[in-house]
């Protein structure tokens, strides 16, 4: 059952300039908002860079680096094993974190 907070739009975590006012603390209002920002960020056939990644998250909060990790364990990221790359995942990941391995 979800919430009335849940089923907000995600714009509300937005300023009227388009930054993020803060990263959701509530799990499922965090993963509406992961779940927009790889929709909205990231092209689910491009490859990105670390660089890239954090400059495209940057656009949106200066906590860049958890918006990532939280991309990447929620599933909606994947990344190579030696962190080179990223790719936007069509599906969320395998439940409990894992990171999804990319050849």
């Amino acid at each position: 059952m979800t919430s009335p907070s849940d089923s907000r739009p995600v714009a509300d975590l937005f300023s009227p300039a388009g930054r993020l006012k803060a990263i959701p603390r509530r799990p499922a209002r965090r993963e509406q908002l992961l779940a927009h920002l790889a929709e909205t960020l990231f092209e689910p056939a491009r490859a990105y860079t670390e660089r890239e990644v954090n400059e495209a998250l940057l656009t949106v909060h200066d906590d860049f680096p958890a918006l990532r990790r939280y991309l990447v364990t929620g599933g909606l990221l994947s990344r190579t094993k030696d962190g080179a790359r990223y790719h936007r995942q069509q599906q969320p990941g395998s439940p409990g974190g894992a990171i999804p391995a990319v050849a």
